[in-house]
């Protein structure tokens, strides 16, 4: 069932995120280098302004740095995705954001996760083929990426080149992780450096700890669009993304012993159609010995495909993710496992 005959008219701010359509991309275009500082009540922002790149085309990174830094080093470093997005709804152009920093910093103060600073990576208007993970594609019959190449939404290519991800990874762990290693005081270790995404982040998030296992500890997984470039979750073959996805997930996870990842969904919107593909993953992981303090999964009732929806239950991810290294024997500060599948 197609996702409009099915749930009638979503929230402009969810599509826009996901699809990443150059009409509606935040930070398109040379104007997103002059674009102001983001304001953040507590803590203080340092733009890394357009950085280079060998991989992919340059953009703006986005360093929170928490009250009292660097008094409390090594920080431990948490990378997120849609980076324009995190920190400032007034400058956001659906007027939402993450509000990361607030939720950071309160975190950090109350000692239910160890300090940590955030990295925001922009995303740009080719973001649908950045964030997608690559090597999946690459599985795919010619038909099937002809298929994905194939839809549309308002008239307009989902996917206007083919996925690039894996060059994407390169730039963020050859180039600005480097970068932000040398800058700042913090702890490079993997079991200090983490990465969280949300709809096409979420993929590309867990994506990244396959990849690059002896960089990141963790990942955290919001919202994960498993169906790819599609906006419907149609059988086989008509849409052979979440399938591909699973595939990988399979064949080239890695070990549960020194990694842990995180994901949810909420059930309106665009996450109403995460259900089956994730409770498949959810079952995957846990045969692989994904349990306890390495694995969580959770579902959010009402909660919808936004920054919005995000920001209410950041918390528990970051603590999932980020929780002082003395008690990750223990369940995180959020408590339970309450809705999780």
């Amino acid at each position: 069932m197609s996702l409009h005959r099915r749930h009638g008219a979503f929230r402009a701010s969810g599509l826009a995120l996901l699809l990443g359509l150059a009409a509606l991309c935040p930070g398109r275009g040379a104007l997103a280098y002059l674009a102001p500082l983001p304001h953040v009540s507590v803590g203080r922002i340092v733009r890394l302004r357009r950085v280079p790149s060998q991989y992919v085309e340059p953009r703006n990174v986005d360093v929170w740095l928490p009250p009292g830094y660097p008094k409390q080093a090594p920080y431990a470093v948490l990378y997120m995705f849609d980076g324009q997005m995190l920190f400032d709804a007034h400058l956001t152009w659906n007027h939402e954001s993450w509000h990361a920093a607030r939720t950071a910093a309160r975190l950090i103060a109350s000692g239910k996760t160890r300090p940590f600073i955030i990295v925001g990576i922009w995303s740009t208007p080719l973001r649908m083929s950045e964030y997608y993970p690559q090597r999946p594609w690459e599985s795919l019959t010619g038909a099937q990426r002809r298929r994905l190449f194939a839809e549309r939404f308002w008239h307009q290519p989902i996917l206007q080149v083919a996925p690039f991800s894996d060059q994407f990874l390169k730039f963020m762990t050859q180039e600005l992780r480097p970068a932000i290693d040398r800058r700042f005081a913090v702890d490079a270790k993997r079991d200090a450096t983490f990465v969280m995404g949300s709809s096409m982040g979420g993929l590309l998030a867990w994506y990244a700890m396959a990849q690059y296992p002896r960089v990141f500890g963790g990942a955290a997984c919001l919202s994960t669009h498993w169906p790819g470039v599609s906006l419907s979750m149609k059988p086989q073959p008509h849409n052979p993304s979440s399938a591909a996805f699973i595939r990988f997930i399979r064949e080239h996870f890695p070990s549960p012993a020194h990694h842990r990842i995180y994901f949810d969904r909420g059930t309106r919107t665009l996450d109403a159609l995460y259900g089956p593909a994730q409770r498949r993953v959810d079952r995957l992981l846990r045969s692989k010995g994904w349990t306890g303090r390495h694995f969580e999964s959770r579902v959010f009732p009402g909660a919808e495909h936004s920054e919005k929806s995000w920001a209410a239950r950041l918390a528990i991810p970051m603590t999932f993710l980020l929780a002082p290294r003395a008690r990750t024997g223990h369940r995180n500060a959020a408590g339970g496992r309450g809705g999780s599948e």
